[in-house]
């Protein structure tokens, strides 16, 4: 929205003092703008980071309580290092314009910063997008790496490797943006639709656990010596279920908050067209796809199972708010249906691949976000809607929309390209950097660790206590006798659940 100083003028009369109460006013009217688009960021930073502790009761529900806290330690790490890194380097390679193509150049450590069109709570609302990246690859590589390969791998992740893919896809001046900055190019004169990040977010995280979860290798126990699978539950579904909860929750900051602004108008004034309305939208599509997944997940496991299983819903109902995430404010509410139905599939599928490779990712971290969100980047070329594409990506009349919306297939091109794009660049960074780890014996713990569990042997205790610190004994002597005192208990036993199959492996 914009005021005109001469207009607003006529409008006050012919009074010498009109044009400056013109001037004051519009000058109050912007800075009002500023102030309410910047409280909108500021609030959707806050959900997104709220995600953090969404991350950490998922992970720490899915892993055994012996990894516990230290599951939980390393969602801490991800933000507290993504923090320091981001700042130093990430946000500058991602959005320090003016640049090349490539890489930003500017605001290492923020300087210069704020300017026109960036403040810091741009820089606040995408360093919570990075921390989440750095979050989704923890989980792939939960209850079996050394604690040092965790600050190594997330501060790189952070600072580098997440950031270059962003500014490719989201900076005015990278080279597949579809907000790439006027005069230049886009790619298939398209750009690449990924609104909230189901490629930039989710596949970099999901492609990046992939590697770790490869050269690491399965769990013991995971797989017996017929190569049978072995469920390795986590403790706690009740943390699973929190955590999903919290991270529904976040994603409205994810996804609408995306827009960055919200004081802006399509139609003429007056008219429900502005961007508050698309944020409504955003925020609906996000949710019917979520929910979509969750049922279609749901039933899909029972006629496999016979049960029905909460933690695969919970599951399902992210894969398909990693989906949905790419094309959420391009698409209507009846495509986010669709969106979230394959989704479901999609993640079955992989996870069923997976057990077949005998791959191991204790929270379907890779599956879930890589494969869903490499769906969702396809599903936003299919669907998007010409509408909602110019009025979301503004200024290039004619641009390509979905394929079976009758855009063409150049927006389907693009996207094709971002998916090789960044599985190419994931594993060229993110792949050696694990196989260095794993050569230099920084990667994974020792089987005797891995089978006492971390908590006890890398972090000074469990997470849980399941008895008294203190026992009872008569006389506080070793003959006994009359009356009681406390003693110390000398040994701490953690509880054992059965294995789900016979396995020469015990689960510890």
């Amino acid at each position: 929205m914009s005021c005109s100083s001469s207009d607003l003028a006529l409008l006050l009369g012919s009074s010498a003092n009109s044009s400056a109460a013109a001037d004051y006013i519009c000058n109050q009217f912007a800075d009002a703008g500023y102030a309410i688009d910047t409280t909108y960021l500021l609030f959707s930073a806050y959900l997104v980071f709220s995600m953090q502790l969404g991350f950490a009761m998922l992970c720490a529900g899915s892993v055994r309580a012996k990894n516990t806290m230290n599951i939980m330690l390393t969602n801490v790490l991800d933000a507290a290092a993504g923090g320091l890194f981001y700042y130093l380097f990430g946000f500058a390679f991602a959005f320090g314009g003016p640049s090349n193509g490539f890489i930003g150049k500017h605001f290492f450590g923020l300087k210069e910063v704020p300017e026109p069109g960036f403040d810091y709570s741009n820089f606040l609302y995408q360093w919570a997008f990075a921390i989440a990246a750095a979050g989704i690859t923890s989980g792939s590589i939960a209850e079996r790496t050394q604690f040092v390969a965790y600050l190594i791998y997330s501060s790189f992740l952070t600072g580098f490797v997440y950031p270059v893919v962003s500014h490719w896809f989201w900076s005015g001046d990278g080279w597949a943006a579809a907000a790439r900055n006027s005069g230049e190019s886009l790619l298939f004169k398209s750009g690449v639709i990924d609104f909230a990040g189901s490629g930039v977010v989710h596949m970099v995280g999901g492609i990046a656990g992939l590697w770790g979860a490869l050269i690491e290798g399965p769990r013991i126990g995971r797989f017996d010596h017929g190569g049978r699978s072995v469920a390795l539950r986590g403790h706690s579904a009740t943390l699973v279920v929190l955590g999903t909860f919290l991270l529904w929750f976040g994603w409205y900051g994810f996804n609408p908050g995306s827009f960055n602004v919200i004081f802006k108008t399509y139609g003429p004034s007056g008219s429900l067209h502005g961007q508050w309305s698309a944020v409504g939208r955003t925020a609906v599509t996000t949710t019917l796809a979520g929910c979509t997944a969750a049922l279609t997940t749901l039933f899909g496991k029972r006629l496999q199972t016979g049960h029905w299983n909460v933690t695969d819903v919970c599951n399902g109902l992210l894969g398909g708010f990693a989906a949905i995430t790419s094309g959420c404010s391009v698409v209507d509410p009846w495509a986010a249906i669709i969106c979230g139905f394959v989704s479901a599939w999609v993640l079955i599928g992989l996870n069923k691949l997976a057990a077949a490779l005998k791959f191991d990712d204790p929270l379907e971290a890779a599956q879930l976000h890589g494969g869903c969100g490499a769906w969702g980047i396809i599903f936003t070329a299919l669907f998007a809607r010409e509408r909602y594409v110019n009025e979301v990506y503004p200024g290039r009349p004619g641009r390509p929309y979905g394929l079976f919306m009758g855009g063409g297939g150049r927006l389907l091109a693009a996207h094709v390209v971002q998916i090789l794009v960044i599985v190419g660049w994931v594993s060229a960074t993110m792949g050696p950097l694990f196989y260095a780890l794993h050569k230099f014996g920084l990667l994974r713990i020792s089987g005797e660790d891995e089978m006492a569990g971390m908590d006890l042997t890398r972090h000074g205790g469990f997470a849980y206590v399941y008895h008294d610190d203190d026992s009872i004994t008569q006389n506080g002597s070793p003959g006994g006798g009359g009356g009681f005192m406390l003693k110390s208990s000398v040994v701490r036993v953690e509880p054992r659940t059965a294995p789900a199959a016979a396995t020469n492996h015990e689960q510890v």
